[in-house]
């Protein structure tokens, strides 16, 4: 049953056609027992949500136990949300696959039910993709949050202009600085080169490393996506048992054949130095937190 939630290759996403009554956005919320955040973040995206025809926004729950998932997604928002639920709990990698097969806009925004985005999000992207067709992806800044929604700080930008970001494969392949909330994709990109695997943990920044090994991209300093910290989010929920770091040592060795062979030795190092200063931080945030030496 583990090897059938998490794939050991990436799974093929499959090609629609290029029919031009496609809407130009899918916006993604994958969905498990996060219905104390997931009024918020339907409602961040339709403040700004384009015509139906042109915006495709659809909750897909995994089989969550904590709240009648798709009851909540009628009350807020009527028949303008499509809502989809697993027949059984497949885990976040399926889910996502699940996310991208169901998709059939030219641009996912995978969008998880405790994150946000701010107003301006999806014009600021769309810019970004008319100023630069070539790109594959495009983000923005990034504020984290807290469970209560506070601003607890912003990300540092990775440049101070718009456009391309020159580099950015080694850049991020050395230090992962971005979260899916703010990231936006062309489907093309993940029928290209197929959807989520091999880790729970860390998934994310392989994808990104993934993409920016075969596609430029492109990037805005507006900060206007929320990236939620809780107790209940993966993050949280892998770091009592150390899988965050077994999972990452795992995605060093696999983005590692992403990058140029000169170098890879080198970034590898990086990787795993800023990592080693991540988690360490986060065990000294947790020692505090709970005064458990475990």
């Amino acid at each position: 049953m583990a090897a059938d939630r998490i794939p050991t290759t990436p799974p093929a996403i499959f090609p629609l056609s290029q029919s031009s009554s496609r809407p130009l956005w899918s916006v993604m919320i994958p969905a498990f027992n996060a219905s104390n955040y997931i009024a918020s973040t339907i409602r961040s995206v339709l403040t700004q949500a384009w015509r139906p025809a042109e915006m495709q926004i659809e909750v897909i729950d995994d089989a969550s136990t904590d709240a009648a998932v798709g009851t909540i997604v009628k009350k807020i928002s009527g028949d303008r949300v499509s809502f989809y639920q697993q027949k059984e709990n497949v885990g976040s990698l399926r889910n996502f696959e699940t996310c991208l097969q169901r998709s059939h806009g030219k641009l996912i925004h995978l969008l998880h039910a405790d994150d946000l985005v701010l107003p301006g999000f999806y014009e600021e992207i769309e810019l970004l993709f008319r100023a630069n067709p070539a790109a594959g992806a495009a983000f923005t800044g990034i504020s984290v949050i807290n469970e209560a929604g506070d601003h607890l700080y912003d990300n540092s930008p990775i440049q101070l202009s718009a456009g391309i970001i020159p580099g950015w494969l080694e850049k991020i392949a050395a230090n992962q600085r971005l979260r899916m909330c703010a990231f936006v994709v062309k489907r093309e990109v993940y029928e290209a080169l197929g959807g989520f695997y091999g880790v729970e943990y860390g998934e994310d920044w392989e994808m990104f490393v993934r993409i920016a090994a075969n596609y430029p991209v492109a990037y805005s300093p507006k900060v206007l996506a929320c990236y939620r910290i809780h107790p209940g989010n993966i993050s949280a929920k892998f770091r009592s048992k150390a899988k965050d770091i077994k999972d990452i040592k795992k995605v060093i060795k696999t983005v590692n054949e992403y990058l140029p062979a000169v170098r890879k030795n080198l970034l590898a190092k990086k990787a795993r130095k800023n990592f080693a200063v991540y988690f360490a931080g986060k065990a000294h945030e947790t020692w505090r937190e709970t005064g458990k030496p475990k």
